[in-house]
């Protein structure tokens, strides 16, 4: 769905999955400077919506997910993910409860997979689910003094207004910058079909593991006991002599052996060219590594013995 903010000065349209919303409005590094000072917003409205209504909501989003949502208090952002029997990510989805339902954003096009997943599982609950997209669009704002980063859910009716009182407009390209430097991964684009959330950083923020089973547990329990989960997710540094990016899904070599694909990528102010990446654990995390034609240096995001995220989150 494409954004009506697309016509604020300046506004370039991105490309691939973010193309409905725009790239920069004429400084990307300028623009992620500004977010990093705490101002500003980003327009995320091309992300579907979803959302669960009922008084069994939570107890069913509880069984079927790797997140505790019994007894989530309203307003409490919330991260969870939708495993396979074997353990791998299938859907990834974040929002909160306002007491009467849970909306949850996820990545564009993913929205009505995932509504079809749960409806398929509703059984006998007392639950409704519905695409909320065409109604309400995403925003991000990031953190400023004591108040978190955050998603904000906007009426698509309101969202010009929502820019003029929140903006200054920052694009998708700094948003992507900051994102990659805190070593978030996104589902489908930093992943491929076998990755578990073990490799991805995700134990802790999207998967609880104090709560009753749900499919795909035993992998992750499996992994998360055992430690040296099969692949990890790492921070690319970048060749910068090169004036390119390299290809989403290009391979990773160490000499001459294949050991992992990048996944995003983007321009940082501050560091540079960099991406996110999964490789195999083994690969010694002083490496160096090719990427796309380009030397890439590595910095540890997920630890390649326990398969947690130590890069700091905001």
């Amino acid at each position: 769905m494409t954004s009506p903010l697309l016509h604020l000065p300046g506004a370039v349209a991105g490309d691939g999955i973010d193309a409905p919303v725009a790239a920069h409005y004429g400084s990307f590094n300028g623009e992620q400077r500004v977010l990093e000072s705490g101002e500003g917003f980003v327009d995320l409205s091309h992300r579907d919506v979803i959302r669960v209504e009922g008084p069994d909501r939570l107890t069913w989003l509880h069984s079927l997910t790797t997140q505790f949502f019994e007894g989530l208090a309203p307003s409490v952002w919330t991260e969870a993910l939708v495993l396979s029997p074997q353990g791998h990510v299938e859907h990834a989805f974040a929002g909160a409860d306002d007491g009467t339902a849970f909306v949850a954003h996820t990545e564009p096009g993913a929205g009505q997979p995932l509504i079809d997943f749960l409806d398929r599982m509703r059984f006998m609950m007392r639950v409704e689910v519905g695409l909320q997209t065409p109604d309400l669009a995403v925003a991000w704002r990031p953190s400023s003094g004591e108040r978190a980063a955050t998603y904000d859910f906007v009426p698509r009716s309101r969202l010009e207004a929502y820019a003029e009182a929140a903006g200054p407009a920052a694009g998708s390209w700094a948003f992507e910058a900051l994102r990659i430097a805190r070593g978030e991964p996104r589902l489908g684009l930093d992943t491929d079909h076998r990755s578990i959330p073990n490799e991805l950083g995700w134990i802790g923020p999207a998967v609880h593991l104090d709560k009753g089973c749900y499919r795909g547990q035993e992998t992750v329990a499996r992994v998360h006991t055992l430690g040296r989960p099969p692949r990890r997710l790492t921070l690319l540094h970048l060749d910068g002599s090169e004036n390119r990016l390299p290809v989403r899904g290009s391979e990773i070599t160490m000499g001459e052996k294949a050991v992992g694909f990048v996944g995003t990528s983007a321009r940082h102010y501050e560091l540079g060219p960099i991406g996110l990446a999964l490789i195999k654990r083994n690969v010694p995390v002083d490496a160096a590594l090719t990427v796309d034609g380009m030397p890439a240096a590595q910095e540890v995001i997920v630890d390649p013995e326990v398969g947690l995220h130590v890069r700091p989150r905001r």
